[in-house]
């Protein structure tokens, strides 16, 4: 894959870049997916008052535009991998929260939900015993989706200056390699954006497979075609 401009080896950048997309990707997402979770959980159980405060909480949030959230947050905590990380999870949980609460509001009438209530067990029980495990499919492939999304998120802050510091991000790669183009130096910059690329192809195939085995739904349709 040939040298950058200061004669530093490509491939051993880009390997380093792939181990801080994991980073950025996982980290954010057990800072995001949670939030989401619960909040969903919580407005999708209780309704009313409860429910009310959590759409306009969410709605707020989806109102304002996500990346320039992401970067003032970015710029409050300073430059770096954590005001990254603090930025993407704090402002990527609307989705999933919207998913979760609508899946919690079809299980909370549903007849294992009122058993669980007859025999007197609290709602933070219900909840997290019964419910959870019952729409826990849908934040398995919320992950897979939100994984690329939040690294390529970090790729543009990275790109822009404001991300990652002082390591082989696939931002600042890009940004690099971007001034050696008129000199006919091409392969940096095809090689990130190829790592991009496959990186963000692979997790929504994924994403896609998981749906398809685990939503519940798509499960019993293909058993009753397979059974015609």
């Amino acid at each position: 894959m040939g040298t950058d401009g200061l004669g530093r080896d490509v491939f051993m950048r880009l390997a380093q870049g792939t181990r801080i997309a994991f980073q950025v990707g996982v980290i954010t997402s057990c800072i995001a997916i949670p939030i989401g979770v619960l909040l969903g959980l919580i407005a999708g159980y209780f309704g009313g008052r409860v429910d009310d405060f959590v759409v306009w909480l969410y709605s707020t949030f989806a109102a304002i535009p996500g990346l320039l959230f992401i970067l003032a947050i970015a710029m409050v905590v300073g430059k770096g991998l954590t005001g990254v990380f603090l930025g993407i999870g704090l402002t990527t949980w609307v989705g999933v929260c919207r998913l979760v609460r609508a899946e919690t509001m079809k299980h909370r009438d549903r007849a294992y939900v009122q058993a669980a209530r007859v025999l007197g067990y609290r709602a933070p029980r219900i909840i997290f015993r019964h419910i959870l495990p019952n729409v826990f499919h849908i934040v398995i492939v919320t992950f897979t989706l939100r994984f690329p999304a939040s690294v390529g998120t970090e790729v543009f802050m990275s790109f822009l200056g404001i991300g990652v510091q002082g390591e082989p991000s696939w931002g600042l790669m890009l940004n690099s390699a971007r001034g050696r183009l008129w000199q006919g130096v091409w392969w940096e910059m095809t090689f990130v954006t190829l790592a991009v690329f496959f990186l963000v192809l692979a997790f929504n195939v994924l994403g896609d497979q998981l749906r398809d085995a685990l939503d519940p739904r798509l499960r019993e349709s293909g058993g009753g075609e397979g059974g015609d």
